[in-house]
């Protein structure tokens, strides 16, 4: 367990920073001047919801996946299934598990008012991409604890997801310029910025469209696939209309965001 949080720290270091090279060498959108505060607010949620995982779920997801095994709980495990098949399943529906949290973190109107935090943000770009409240943080991880249980999913599996996960949605929030070309055949495998940037999108229609962090299938499947946005990616304005102003940038306003109801929500109450 130790080597494996080691590794993953190690790992998403490292893609950190080399998102930020790329961001910085090749950026799809211009990057404002004033910028420095943002991100290091958004860093610190991160370190802020890492410490609250750490302490709240000792065990979290890998954890739960190694007592499923030992126990024999979950599906994988009282299904006589080759390695492999059992491997990739396990990552595809975990995949499918976090597309549906996200749809309904979205339509949800309690859940929306946590999530939203992550969509205050005026740009877009790799920080973005771990701006989200502790609470939520918590809630994913519940979630991904009980899909773990209930699919007996292999230890090495969970790994290979979480690391995904991070990575991917570093990735695809990377304000980084991807040749157009490219990216048309990429997302077919991987949702990509531009394909998630319209996510990100002040227009109510394009933030309710591909909410795929990974795979993009789910988005196709589901109908909630957009191809593009429609003031382009350069001129497409980021966030929430009514949270244009910097009191979203400060981490303790980010923190308290959730409380402030007096906002118009996008969430559609279900």
């Amino acid at each position: 367990m130790d080597n494996e949080l080691i590794i993953r720290i190690f790992i998403f270091g490292a893609l950190l920073l080399l998102m930020l090279l790329w961001e910085a060498l090749a950026p799809r959108r211009a990057v404002p001047a004033h910028t420095f505060g943002r991100r290091f607010n958004n860093l610190l949620l991160l370190l802020l919801d890492i410490l609250v995982v750490r302490f709240c779920f000792p065990i979290a997801a890998v954890g739960t996946a190694i007592v499923a095994a030992d126990k024999g709980w979950g599906l994988f495990n009282l299904v006589d299934l080759n390695p492999v098949p059992t491997f990739l399943f396990s990552i595809i529906l975990l995949d499918l598990a976090i597309y549906l949290q996200h749809v309904v973190f979205h339509k949800v109107s309690f859940l929306w008012l946590i999530h939203r935090v992550h969509h205050t943000d005026l740009q877009f770009d790799v920080t973005t991409g771990v701006r989200f409240h502790p609470i939520e943080i918590m809630l994913s991880m519940l979630l991904k604890m009980l899909v773990v249980l209930l699919l007996g999913a292999p230890v090495m599996a969970v790994i290979v997801f979480e690391l995904l996960l991070n990575g991917l949605a570093m990735f695809n929030h990377g304000n980084v310029n991807i040749p157009q070309k490219v990216d048309r055949y990429l997302r077919y495998l991987v949702v990509t910025p531009d394909m998630h940037r319209v996510h990100h999108s002040q227009i109510r229609v394009e933030t309710d469209s591909n909410y795929g962090f990974f795979l993009p299938v789910w988005d196709r499947f589901f109908g909630t696939y957009r191809d593009q946005p429609e003031y382009g990616h350069r001129q497409m304005k980021i966030g929430l209309k009514e949270f244009e102003s910097s009191d979203v940038v400060n981490i303790i306003s980010l923190l308290i965001q959730p409380l402030s109801r007096n906002k118009q929500s996008q969430s559609q109450e279900i």
